[in-house]
C-alpha cells in the first residue's frame, strides 16, 4: 500500500508541473508578441496649386502588415484635401506622399497610389486613393509613422500639400531591424482603388499579438487537460 500511494502520489505532482510549464509557455508567447499602436489623426494640409493656395483637414490613418523582413504601409485619406477648377478625367490624377519616421529611426518612406478610377468634377474635393509602400527597419526599437507631404500630379501640373498643424504619429511600431534600406513605394497595382472609407487602423503586429495570445491560451488549455486526465486516472485506480 505504501508503494501504491507513493507511486500515485507522484502523479498529481507531474500533472501540476505540466500545467505550470504550459502556463509559463503561454505567458512567454504572449510577452514576445510585437507591439503596435495606431490611430486616426486629423492633418491640416495646406496645398500650393497652380491657381493659388488651398487648405483642408483630413483624418488620416496609417496601417501596417508584416511583409518579408519589413512592413507594408497603407496611408488612407478620409477626406479630400484639394480641388481642381476643371474636371479631371479618369486616370488623370496620380497621388503620392511621404511618411515621416521618428523615434528609433529617422527619414521618410515614400508611398504611392493608383490614378483616380472615376472622373473628378470641377471644384469638388479630390478623393485620394489609398497610398502604399514598403518599410524596412534599419534598427531596433519603437518607430513612429506620421503623415508627411502629399503630392498630386494632374494634367501636367503638380500640387504640393504640406501638414501645417504638426500632426502626431498615426502609427507606432516596436520593430527589430534587419539592416535594410528605408522604404520603397508600390506602384499603381498597390492596394487602393480610391477607397478611403472610415476604417479603423488595422496593424499587422497587433493582429499577430492576438494570434500569439491565442496560441498561448491553447498551450495553457492543453496543460489543464493533462491535469484532469491524470487526476481522473488516479481516482479510477
Amino acid at each position: 500500500m505504501a508503494r501504491f500511494h507513493e507511486q500515485h502520489g507522484r502523479r498529481p505532482g507531474r500533472a501540476a508541473g505540466l500545467a505550470a510549464a504550459a502556463l509559463t509557455a503561454g505567458t512567454a508567447v504572449m510577452l514576445t508578441a510585437p507591439a503596435a499602436h495606431a490611430e486616426v489623426v486629423d492633418v491640416n494640409y495646406q496645398c500650393r496649386t497652380p491657381i493659388g493656395n488651398k487648405g483642408a483637414v483630413s483624418p488620416i490613418d496609417i496601417r501596417s502588415t508584416p511583409s518579408g523582413g519589413g512592413y507594408k504601409l497603407v496611408m488612407s485619406f478620409q477626406k479630400g484635401v484639394s480641388s481642381s477648377p476643371v474636371e479631371l478625367g479618369k486616370g488623370a490624377m496620380k497621388p503620392s506622399a511621404l511618411i515621416s519616421l521618428g523615434g528609433a529611426q529617422s527619414g521618410t518612406v515614400p508611398v504611392a497610389g493608383p490614378p483616380n478610377d472615376k472622373a473628378v468634377p470641377a471644384n469638388t474635393p479630390i478623393k485620394i486613393s489609398d497610398l502604399s509602400g514598403t518599410y524596412t527597419p534599419k534598427g531596433s526599437g519603437k518607430v513612429t509613422f506620421t503623415a508627411g507631404t502629399l503630392t498630386i500630379k494632374a494634367l501636367g501640373t503638380t500640387t504640393t500639400c504640406t501638414p501645417s498643424n504638426h500632426p502626431k504619429p498615426s502609427l507606432t511600431l516596436d520593430v527589430k531591424g534587419t539592416g535594410g534600406s528605408g522604404g520603397t513605394p508600390e506602384g499603381a497595382s498597390a492596394t487602393g482603388g480610391g477607397s478611403s472609407g472610415a476604417q479603423l487602423p488595422q496593424t499587422g503586429p497587433a493582429d499577430s499579438a492576438v494570434a500569439l495570445g491565442t496560441l498561448g491560451g491553447t498551450v495553457l488549455l492543453a496543460g489543464a487537460a493533462g491535469v484532469l486526465w491524470l487526476t481522473r486516472r488516479h481516482q479510477r485506480a
